[in-house]
This record gives C-alpha cells, structure tokens and sequence, in this order.
C-alpha cells in the first residue's frame, strides 16, 4: 500500500456510471480510505434511478454512500440560470453551473467540512499537476473525453483537495475494468444529454414549454429584408443552421439573436466568422499578474483551441479576446476558456456578453 494515502480519506462524486463507478474502485484499490457522494439533483424516476445506480456500485465496490437532497439548490442555480439564459437571448452551458454551485460547491464543502475528508475525486477526464505549490490543471491521456473547458471556474482550493484518478486511461480502458471487476456501471451508456432533460424531451421542445410561442421575424443581417416568421427567437442557436426552414439561394445560418424585439437575425457562413470577443465574470485557476497574454482559447467545448491575444481590464474582471484567425459561431452565454500556449495547462476563463 503507498503509504502517502494511508489514512487518506477521500469522498468520490457518485453518479452511478461508469466514470465515477471506476474512480471509486481505483481509489480503493490505490489504498484511500473512499467513501461516496451521491447528488439528487431533481425529484423524478431518473433521479431516483441513479441514486439506486449508486448505491449498487457502493455496495459492490464495499464503501459507504452518502446521498444530498440537493433538488431545490440545483433548481435555483442550474434549471433557473437555464430557462433565463434563454429568456435573455443567451446560450447556456448547465454544466459548468452545475460544476461551480453543486459538484465543486455543496458536495465538494460537505465532504471537506461535515464528512472530514482529505480530497473530493470525480469521474472527470483532467490532470492536475504540482508545480511549485502551484496546482495547475492539464490535458488527460484521452484528450478526446478532455474536460478541462467544463472545470475552469475551479480555483486552488479546489485544486489542492482534488483527484482525478482516470487521467492516465483512455475511455476503452476504463470500461475494461469495470468489466474486469463486474461493476454495476460495466455496460452503462455515455450520458451527453443535459441531466434535467429526459428524452423523448428535446431542449428546443422543453424552452417552448416554459416559454410559449411568440412570433417574430427571421432577418437577413446583410440587408435587413424580413425572410420569414419564426415562433420565438429562444427556440434558436448561434451558428443554428438545421430547422430554419427558409428557401434562399445559400445555405442560412443564425448569425444574431435580438431578444428584445424577437429578432433572429440569419445570413451566410461569411456572417458567423469574428476576430474578437469580449468576457466578463474572468476566473484564473491560479495567480495570474500579466494583463495581456498569448493563450490557446476555446469558445465551446468541443472545438480546437485557437491562438489568441487576451486582454484583460485594470480589475481583470473583464477581457477582450483577439484571435489570430477570425472564429466562428462565438455565443453569448457560452464559456470562453484559455490555456497556457506552450503546455496546454488551463489557465482560466470567462463568459461571452
């Protein structure tokens, strides 16, 4: 047993599948002393279903399980900023929310402060290395499940009691042992979809519910011509080019959300691309004193970080993001997230106005 985790306690954030399923068993086998938390974050079936998920995992695996009644928080924080990003015009992103306010903030402060825990570990698909006392976070080996975008609200606190056990596996790995080790999770399926959200319920179809159907006009942002009628301007996405359904000589694309007058301004791929954005709510996961600096910038999830100059206000709660090469689709309520050039290790972030 390594003796640096003797007498180690550590509580894993719980969902029952097969991230978090292995991140529990890894833990123990390592020689901590694991426990699980597991969060019901609304009250229907699926919730019910995952913590029942959970406590099979916990019982195999033969640790004890705690379980947060945490529905009305994550309605307050996470569904509520949800439905009002819409309202605003906005594109919201749940999981960083979630990550900020339930994950890395109501479990993460009972584990420390009421269960007397050493660290808090996740399922999360992140590295985080030492360097000097400074707790930097890094790229996993399976930089195609890399989650650092979703993380870049954590600061040192976090950091310093933090483990991310799978960051030396690739995915294939991880579901091997599970099966190796007959967890409940071993055939479990990826979850992409938001967890409030459950299927056949579209979120398209869950916005109109809670927003109604309110008539507007599609404009052409070159010229201004009215090219249609469309059922609420919250029903669409920057970048949005599926579901439109005008007839034009090019394909169209959402270019603009007015959410005032119910515009949804459209146009061509020319009209997504831009230089620059502006960042407010700036969080640096480690002390930064530079005001200007060169950094790779992701502006979603799921594209390739692009070079970029930020420049940051004297307060630094606000930034101004230069790219080197015009981007496309850049979304008002999404997350911008910037990483170190050189190592890839995440710096910080902010929220696109």
């Amino acid at each position: 047993m390594n003796s640096h985790v003797m007498n180690k306690k550590v509580a894993v954030a719980l969902s029952g599948g097969l991230d978090s399923s292995v991140t529990c068993h890894l833990l123990k086998q390592q020689g901590y002393d694991v426990c699980a938390v597991t969060v019901k974050m609304v009250n229907d079936d699926k919730f019910d279903c995952i913590v029942k998920n959970a406590r099979a995992v916990a019982q195999k695996i033969g640790i004890p399980i705690y379980v947060l009644d945490l529905s009305n928080e994550f309605k307050k924080d996470v569904i509520d900023y949800f439905e009002d990003s819409y309202r605003k015009g906005k594109t919201p992103n749940p999981c960083i929310l979630c990550n900020r306010t339930i994950k890395w903030g109501r479990l993460f402060d009972y584990a420390i402060d009421t269960l007397g825990c050493d660290y808090v570990a996740s399922g999360h698909y992140a590295r985080i290395i030492d360097d000097n006392g400074i707790k930097k976070m890094y790229p996993a080996k399976d930089e195609k499940k890399d989650q650092q975008y979703y993380l870049f609200e954590l600061n040192q606190r976090h950091l310093s009691r933090i483990l991310f056990p799978l960051c030396d596996y690739v995915k294939e790995e991880i579901r091997q042992i599970a099966i190796d080790n007959d967890l409940p999770s071993k055939s479990s399926k990826e979850s992409q979809d938001i967890c409030f959200i459950t299927k056949p319920m579209t979120t398209k179809k869950y916005i109109t519910e809670k927003l109604g159907h309110k008539k507007g006009d599609f404009i052409y942002i070159k010229d201004g011509r009215k090219l249609g009628v469309h059922d609420g301007f919250y029903q669409y996405t920057i970048g949005q080019r599926k579901g439109i359904g005008i007839a034009f000589e090019e394909p169209l694309y959402v270019v603009k959300l007015d959410a005032e007058k119910n515009i949804v301004y459209v146009g061509t791929k020319e009209d997504l691309y831009e230089k620059s954005c502006h960042i407010s709510d700036v969080k640096f996961q480690y002390p930064c004193e530079a005001l200007e600096f060169d950094a790779l910038v992701k502006i979603r999830y799921n594209m390739q970080a692009q070079k970029a100059r930020v420049v940051l206000t004297e307060d630094r709660s606000c930034a101004e993001i230069f790219f080197d090469e015009p981007i496309t689709s850049v979304t008002s309520g999404q997350a911008a997230v910037f990483y170190d050039v050189f190592d890839k290790h995440l710096i910080g972030g902010g929220w696109i106005d």
